[in-house]
């Protein structure tokens, strides 16, 4: 299999394995962001797996896609994570103090902050192993 449609395997796999991570299962979670395992790692680690597997680890453009990988998996993890956790404070914050009284924080205030956005270790783990699996097994298998 080319290296784009494994990576996007490795992406939609991820994505639709964080809908089953609650019981009942919560479907809306396929689309979105965070959460177990990382389709960010899934994403990135298969399309790395398959360069390699096809051009070695000394090409260019394993070189290219792993600095990519090395990245995407460290935002997904720290940046993207130190988001949320800010997110968490601020809807705290919001909740607590009596903001409703003043007419010019109603338009600010709508609907709280996405907090689950980035990633704990151990999901951005998971999601490293099942690139890694998808990528071997349709770098060598398909």
């Amino acid at each position: 299999m080319a290296p784009l449609p494994a990576a996007l395997l490795a992406l939609i796999i991820a994505q639709s394995l964080k809908a089953f991570n609650s019981f009942p299962p919560r479907f809306s979670r396929i689309i979105g962001s965070g959460g177990m395992p990382s389709s960010h790692s899934a994403f990135v680690t298969c399309l790395t797996t398959v360069i390699a597997l096809r051009h070695g680890i000394n090409s260019d453009i394993f070189a290219i896609t792993a600095v990519f990988a090395l990245i995407t998996i460290y935002d997904a993890g720290g940046v993207r994570r130190a988001v949320g956790k800010q997110a968490n404070v601020l809807n705290r914050l919001i909740r607590e103090l009596d903001l409703s009284r003043l007419e010019e924080n109603k338009e600010l205030i709508k609907e709280e902050l996405k907090e689950l956005i980035g990633h704990t270790p151990f999901e951005i783990l998971a999601g490293i192993l099942l690139g890694l699996l998808i990528g071997f097994l349709t770098g060598y298998l398909i």
